[in-house]
């Protein structure tokens, strides 16, 4: 499947999206609140609207302290109404966050499962692209003896030197089938979007006039076609969408993919040789990874955040960057929770993450944090290494 710096990276996404969700279940939980304390039309009684206001900031006040107690903390003065309204909208916003993170937990999980299978169609879409060049060139010839007006280089991708290598690959021929990748079913829109698309490009005009391109030419046409054409038009990206909910978030991460698989290919390559990344040497301890990274930077958000909150000093958490928060909370999950991996690779890898997710500023600061929190909760015996976890600790 994938490797574990893109299941860090679908996990960051993922929680960053339940940070959201949390935000969203506070201001449905204080609405509910304001309602509460919403004068009674239907009441016959004099309603005092000041005193309901004021009793409505009050269980705001209530809620929000008491978010992560487990006993409610009240002063002597509020009535069993406020109590009563505070308890319910407490109830609500952790019942609202409880389900919102188990569908994310399963969603996160459905949409990485889902990668392999969009990568494999683009490069599909070019073997298609590819095929039905070589289509086009025998339609030309009416006749064996007539020679086809256009010259042969326009026929260039038809025998792409790379794309001949992935259409003969037998791990390309197996994965599609695992996948369920089938070209065939996009059979009118190749040859659409081959005409509107990626004929009339001035690049693909260019290859079309080099006379027995080299290796490095049919690879650069090939990229070219996966960055400015496949990935960035509208008419293609629409077919992504509708395979995939997650495509916003996974765009980046499948071109990266789609573009390793042409970049890595030599042209020496046998049939029987691995041309795909290497996604995965154990999917289902990725797999177990992956999950637990999620879980555990949920279950340790509180702990953490007063771990930062007290390192920072006088610097309220609160306005860390919320990007930045996620990644120091999930870096410290990992770097606590998983003793076989060094604790110099899960710092490097969220430093990676917070260069491409977060503020210009962040790389020095989610460093700079994530070195003083490793010393600390190491010399207290927190973080403990073993095995492959002990190398380059020291």
């Amino acid at each position: 499947m994938l490797n574990r710096r893109i299941l860090r990276v679908k996990a960051f996404q993922t929680l960053y999206a339940f940070q959201q969700c949390k935000h969203s279940n506070a201001n449905l939980a204080q609405d509910f609140i304001k309602e509460a304390f919403l004068p009674d039309l239907n009441s016959m009684e004099v309603q005092d609207r000041g005193l309901l206001k004021k009793e409505a900031s009050r269980c705001i006040e209530v809620f929000t302290k008491n978010l992560d107690k487990v006993q409610l903390s009240l002063d002597k003065s509020d009535n069993e109404k406020v109590k009563e309204t505070a308890v319910k909208a407490i109830s609500f916003y952790n019942k609202s966050n409880k389900k919102d993170q188990e569908f994310l937990r399963t969603n996160m999980l459905t949409a990485v499962e889902n990668i392999p299978a969009l990568y494999l169609f683009a490069i599909s879409m070019l073997v298609g692209f590819g095929e039905h060049v070589r289509k086009e060139k025998v339609k030309k010839r009416k006749f064996e003896d007539q020679p086809i007006v256009q010259q042969d280089s326009a026929y260039n991708l038809g025998s792409n030197k790379v794309l001949g290598i992935i259409e003969q690959n037998h791990s390309f021929k197996k994965e599609c089938l695992r996948f369920e990748v089938d070209i065939e079913e996009l059979e009118l829109e190749i040859k659409e979007w081959y005409r509107e698309l990626v004929k009339p490009h001035e690049d693909y005009q260019k290859y079309m006039a080099i006379e027995n391109p080299s290796i490095e030419d049919d690879k650069e046409i090939l990229l070219t076609i996966l960055k400015k054409i496949i990935f960035k038009k509208e008419a293609i990206l629409s077919f992504f969408q509708d395979k995939d909910l997650n495509w916003t978030e996974n765009k980046s991460i499948v071109r990266s993919l789609s573009s390793k698989v042409l970049k890595t290919i030599t042209g020496t390559e046998e049939e029987s040789d691995e041309i795909l990344p290497d996604l995965a040497l154990n999917w289902e301890e990725d797999k177990e990874f992956f999950q637990e990274i999620y879980n555990l930077t949920v279950a340790s958000e509180k702990e953490y955040s007063e771990l930062i909150a007290t390192t920072t000093k006088n610097w309220d958490v609160e306005r860390i960057a919320l990007t930045d928060r996620v990644i120091l909370i999930m870096a410290l999950s990992e770097m606590v929770n998983f003793s076989s991996i060094p604790t110099k690779v899960s710092i490097n890898e969220y430093i990676d993450i917070s260069k491409t997710y977060s503020t210009p500023k962040s790389k020095q600061f989610v460093n700079g944090l994530l070195d003083t929190l490793s010393k600390e909760l190491t010399e207290s015996g927190k973080i403990r290494k073993s095995g492959r976890g002990l190398i380059d600790n020291k």
